[in-house]
């Protein structure tokens, strides 16, 4: 029995629902040939950081003011602003590489948290050809006075402008730090948005007790965070007209039909596939297959949202009523 894995994502057809995170991985030309041959429907790039546009354009700028006044006919050395290649450039480059070298849909993304050089990168980054766009927003709240409502102004603002600017799909990469979540996803539907990825993985910082230093500490993902991302995929399901895409926790096959299960359009890797290689998610996509004819079904698209929120026989175990139920659970196995 032969069995359709294909999908939908943004508007685009996907010749499987496994897609590559934004990661190392997608930002070598090599690792992505292995990613599609082995099943990828989709990649990521590695994200472009504001800090990064807002860097290379203070650079230029410095070389530009301390030099270029130096000598008279020096000054037509420089190029202006709007027409020189920063150091970003080399991630254009690489999606238009990447859209030479595959056949599978190429998604940009920008990592920030103000409009500042992402308009200009946007558009830049549908120039060079790119399928898709994912804004990745990384907010991080410090202020007493800035309010939950300024904090979701700010996504929704950005969204907008860079909807207003470019024609691309457009996925928005949130954490899931908002008091209202299904509200605040249709706000983000209503600015332009196309797609929701689920969820952010915020930077946790970490004490040096020699140094008595605040350090960043990257720690690849677990299978256990995936219980987050299914609890609010499956609420949200047929709530929002976007697509949703489930990241965070998705390490095996069992990760991946859970999360189609509860809504996902499709699952976005990354941490399994650094660990193990590309060739992972061939023997992912495999098992996904394997289950999918095992269980009788004929598609993905028959098996995605067939236990979210709305079609569950137990809604209430997306809710707070099935804490109990779990202490008690929990509780049972300590007695025995």
């Amino acid at each position: 029995m032969s069995v359709d894995i294909s999908t939908t994502y943004l508007g685009l057809k996907l010749s499987s629902p496994l897609v590559v995170s934004a990661c190392p991985l997608s930002g070598d030309l090599s690792s992505l040939q292995r990613l599609e041959e082995a099943g990828a429907g989709a990649a990521v790039m590695q994200s472009l950081f504001e800090e990064q546009i807002e860097h290379e354009e203070m650079e230029w700028f410095h070389v530009h003011e301390n030099t270029s006044d130096r000598y008279a006919e020096s000054t037509s050395f420089f190029p202006e602003m709007e027409d020189y290649n920063t150091g970003p450039d080399r991630y254009l480059q690489h999606i238009e590489q990447a859209k030479r070298a595959l056949t599978i849909p190429i998604i940009g993304s920008l990592n920030g948290t103000t409009k500042g050089g992402w308009i200009r990168y946007a558009k830049l980054i549908e120039q060079a050809g790119a399928d898709a766009l994912e804004l990745n927003i990384y907010i991080v709240p410090t202020e007493t006075h800035v309010t939950s409502e300024q904090i979701e102004q700010r996504y929704l603002e950005l969204v907008a402008a860079v909807r207003a600017e470019i024609s691309l799909p457009l996925a928005v990469k949130i954490g899931p730090f908002f008091t209202s979540l299904p509200h605040f996803a249709k706000r983000i539907e209503a600015a332009g948005a196309n797609g929701l990825v689920l969820f952010n993985r915020f930077l946790d910082p970490d004490i040096n007790l020699a140094t008595l230093e605040v350090t960043p500490h990257l720690v690849l993902s677990s299978r256990d965070e995936l219980r987050l991302p299914l609890r609010w995929i499956g609420i949200l399901r047929n709530r929002v007209k976007v697509s949703l895409a489930c990241t965070s926790g998705v390490h095996f096959a069992e990760d991946a039909l859970k999360a189609l299960l509860a809504g996902a359009d499709v699952v976005m890797m990354a941490s399994a596939l650094l660990r193990n290689g590309p060739t992972h998610l061939e023997t992912v996509l495999a098992e996904v297959q394997n289950w999918l004819v095992e269980n009788e079904y004929k598609s993905v698209t028959q098996l995605i949202g067939s236990v979210s929120r709305e079609k569950s026989a137990n809604p209430e175990a997306f809710e707070r009523s099935n804490y109990m139920r779990a202490l008690a659970s929990y509780t049972s196995r300590l007695d025995g």
